[in-house]
């Protein structure tokens, strides 16, 4: 008994309106809250690294530029030194080329001129295939040749391109300024001759790694991060004072120009962002602590947790109260109902409030108030059906009179021998029949066409030899219903503004056939057709029909459906009668039924009726057999 209720309390339906409207507030309102609190959780993790990541490869990429551009600079310098047609002279001759003092003090203010413009340049060093050199800051510590040095025979290997050696290491220069190894950054680029490609020498120049420190070491990467530069095998051509990495294994670049990747060094763990620089093939690296970054995310995570608090006690504190204030006037509501069910007609409820449930109170009370005379005007309502009922059946009974009266007039008119009377009279007593149908709406075709057969008989015996017609049927339309009276309109509109507009006699064809899943009845005339203008507009309107019939909220529905309908298009507009046709297909069967018009002026209108193919025992839209429908 205990489980039965507790399942019959879980169930939704069973609960009170208060308990489903606190859960639905609570559920729009902390849920959300929850979400967007993880979601923007997971979401500012990752921008704050993305971010983080891509500040770091923009300053990276900021220290690598203008790395070049003083790496451009020394090339620009070696490009002059080689050019210069004093060095071209000692490398040829070696010294006896400036044995004057003129030459010497010209060649020495030459390469001085780069160092006092460049201040970046520690030192410039020409050397000769044959180990003769010349400088005006740099000197052999011994009397080795200069030729034997290995950062001379890089140059010779790199064969004239401009290269990038780092910090000498054990070689037999020095300079007047006495610079320690660690303190510059040699290049060197071989000058060839441009016939022979021999080298013809080599020009040294040092570059002050003061340069490179004041272009790295003010880029601040969070609290402790700092910027390194290393060569192509990792040895480090400069790093801050608190850096604790000399040298770097290149195999943890992966062979990439660029990208990132963590390491544990020392028990702290360290990001590492590089790019490489393809002109000095330098790489720089920005390293901070993990830890920087996560403090960061870890007090966005605080706020975001703090936010989300607040929101869910808001929420459930104004759970509970719009649950009680929606839910208390509906239960007095409901109150006051049970009392008009006991039998208190008389009971009214205070229409105090302005609300929904106010306006439902005082629909309620307007209710009670209006049930007797809503009773009586039951009975009022009835008594008028009854009356409407009668009118339509006498409606209906005068054409039937009429159609007995013309078949009384055939018979006395075939009795005197008028026998041209009696033709008009059978045809206008058929058209007549077919248009009572016995109430129906769908007849078959052959009905169809015998009402229009009998209306052409009608027009022929006033138009005499000026109208000729053709009826066609197809075999395949035997036993095909359509809407009855959905040619008389299109003929009587072929007749008097195409056949009795132009001269001389005139011929309507008519034919049915089934083509394309869809029956289709072509009436061609050769009469004067029209201009593409009026063309335009008619196809407009047929076009507007279906929007039209909406606007009118089913009204149209109850005028298509009957003969007085059909024949009220004789003498009204050249459209009107073609657009009642469309309108009672569209209203019928909906797209893509209805009529098509081509026309060509002098020489004929053709309407193409496309009608859905209802056999004998229903219609599903495409031709099938049904057993159990009347009409489409």
């Amino acid at each position: 008994m205990a489980l039965r209720r507790l399942q019959k309390w879980f169930q939704l339906n069973n609960w009170t309106i208060r308990y489903k409207l606190i859960v639905h507030f609570l559920l729009i309102s902390t849920l959300p809250a929850l979400g967007i609190g993880l979601l923007m959780g997971w979401a500012v993790n990752g921008i704050v690294e993305k971010q983080v990541n891509e500040h770091t490869m923009q300053l990276i990429d900021n220290v690598n530029k203008s790395l070049d551009a003083y790496a451009g600079n020394i090339q620009n310098i070696s490009y002059f030194i080689s050019m210069n047609p004093e060095i071209q002279s000692f490398l040829k001759e070696g010294h006896s080329a400036i044995e004057g003092e003129h030459e010497q003090y010209k060649l020495a203010k030459f390469l001085q001129s780069f160092t006092a413009l460049y201040s970046e340049v520690a030192g410039i060093m020409v050397v000769e295939a044959n180990g003769d050199y010349f400088s005006n800051e740099m000197y052999a510590r011994t009397d080795r040749s200069l030729t034997e040095e290995s950062w001379y025979k890089e140059a010779v290997q790199a064969k004239g391109i401009f290269k990038m050696i780092g910090h000498p290491f054990s070689r037999n220069v020095t300079t007047h300024a006495n610079y320690k190894d660690n303190e510059v950054v040699s290049v060197v680029r071989a000058i060839q001759d441009p016939d022979t490609q021999k080298t013809q020498g080599v020009v040294l120049i040092d570059l002050k790694l003061r340069v490179i420190a004041e272009t790295v070491r003010d880029v601040r990467l969070g609290k402790s991060g700092y910027l390194m530069v290393i060569n192509d095998v990792g040895e480090s051509i400069y790093a801050p004072r608190n850096s604790k990495i000399g040298s770097m294994d290149m195999s943890l670049l992966g062979g990439n120009s660029s990208g990132m990747f963590s390491q544990k060094l020392e028990g702290r763990e360290l990001q590492f962002i590089y790019q490489k620089s393809p002109f000095t093939n330098w790489t720089t690296v920005g390293v901070f602590d993990v830890q920087d970054s996560v403090k960061e995310i870890k007090d966005i995570n605080l706020y975001l947790v703090v936010f989300v608090f607040v929101v869910c006690m808001l929420g459930i504190a104004a759970s509970y109260y719009l649950s009680h204030s929606i839910s208390r006037p509906i239960s007095q509501l409901s109150s006051f109902m049970r009392k008009v069910e006991e039998g208190n007609m008389q009971i009214r409820i205070p229409e105090e409030r302005e609300d929904e449930v106010g306006m439902l109170g005082r629909s309620f009370n307007k209710m009670l108030s209006q049930m007797t005379r809503l009773i009586a005007q039951v009975w009022e309502e009835q008594r008028l059906k009854r009356e409407a009922e009668l009118r339509s059946l006498q409606a209906h009974i005068q054409p039937h009179f009429l159609y007995n009266t013309l078949d009384t007039i055939q018979w006395l008119a075939r009795k005197d021998g008028a026998k041209e009377a009696t033709e008009m009279v059978e045809a206008l007593s058929k058209l007549f029949r077919i248009g009572l149908s016995k109430g129906q709406e769908m007849i078959p075709l052959e009905d169809e066409y015998e009402h229009i057969r009998s209306y052409l008989k009608i027009q022929k015996t006033r138009y005499k030899d000026k109208l000729n017609y053709t009826i066609d049927i197809d075999e395949s339309c035997g036993d095909v219903q359509v809407l009855k009276l959905i040619l008389q309109p299109v003929v009587e509109n072929s007749i008097y503004h195409g056949i009795k507009e132009r001269r001389g006699p005139g011929i309507i064809a008519i034919r049915a056939r089934v083509h394309a899943g869809l029956l289709e009845i072509v009436i061609r005339d050769d009469g004067v057709g029209m201009s593409e203008e009026r063309l335009a507009e008619l196809r407009a309107a047929l076009e507007a029909v279906p929007a039209a019939t909406e606007d009118r909220e089913g009204g149209a529905k109850a005028e298509s459906g009957g003969h007085g309908h059909a024949t009220a298009s004789v003498g009204a507009g050249a459209s009107y009668g073609l657009r009642n046709v469309q309108e009672r297909i569209r209203l019928s069967f909906g797209e893509p039924y209805g009529l098509e018009i081509e026309s060509v002026q002098k020489q004929g209108t053709t309407v193409t009726i496309k009608h859905p193919i209802i056999r004998r025992k229903g219609w599903d839209g495409n031709g099938t057999q049904l057993e159990d429908i009347n009409r489409g």
